[in-house]
């Protein structure tokens, strides 16, 4: 049987170690625990561990969790998966974050549908930063135009940015493409307050992620098991 709350100490440990590594304060690297595909019990194990902060990529089972976890009062939901255009408003309505927003039209719907009485909606920008075809995201020269977008909005606020790279066993791939993204970071920072998030890096690349500042890190199989 899955131990939920080792895995999440584990996690937590090498994300210490990274940080250290790389002169950094572990306090400053959020780990998000990527929950796709498993049932709302063992979120709610993960919950009772002490994780707060629970990824999501398929929308409607997102909301059927999140309503099954309501009890749960501060939890916090992010959705990570790519958006449909007839799919925002039951993100709007229902989560905190949301990590893939990759262009205007996504983010003009999401603002509209955001209820103007709740807090705004958190915004990461997704960015192809390997610019692959069968791949979500923004391409590094839309990133600027986005970005002022969201900022303007009312029911949105810009957080930062997230990316999956290509899938590589080069470190110094995945390495050239965090640093690429650091940098566009960086950039967004000077420009925009709001700007304080990185997402980027997953079990396998996390010492690289943090090592090129990323502030969250996404982690699913290693808390919760294979996908059933």
């Amino acid at each position: 049987m899955i131990n939920i709350a080792a895995n999440l100490t584990k996690i937590n440990e090498e994300i210490e170690i990274a940080s250290n590594k790389a002169n950094r304060s572990s306090a400053t690297v959020s780990l998000l625990a990527v929950s796709k595909t498993k049932p709302s019990q063992l979120v709610q194990q993960g919950y009772d561990a002490g994780q707060r902060q629970f990824g999501e990529n398929y929308v409607q089972e997102a909301v059927d969790k999140i309503h099954e976890l309501a009890h749960l009062t501060d939890i916090c939901w992010h959705f990570i998966g790519p958006i449909q255009s007839n799919k925002t408003r039951l993100i709007a309505e229902n989560v905190s974050w949301v990590h893939s927003v990759d262009r205007i039209k996504i983010a003009k719907r999401l603002n509209e549908q955001r209820d103007n009485n709740i807090t705004p909606l958190n915004v990461c920008l997704q960015v192809n930063i390997s610019g692959e075809q069968s791949k979500s995201g923004a391409l590094i020269n839309e990133v600027a135009e986005l970005a002022d977008y969201i900022n303007n909005c009312e029911n949105l606020t810009l957080r930062g940015l997230m990316a999956i790279p290509e899938n590589s066993k080069d470190e110094a791939v995945t390495r050239k493409r965090f640093k690429q993204m650091q940098t566009l970071f960086n950039q967004l920072q000077h420009q925009y307050p709001s700007v304080d998030t990185l997402s980027m890096g997953m079990s396998g690349d996390l010492a690289i992620a943090i090592e090129c500042g990323s502030t969250m890190i996404r982690v699913g199989t290693a808390i919760f098991g294979s996908r059933s």
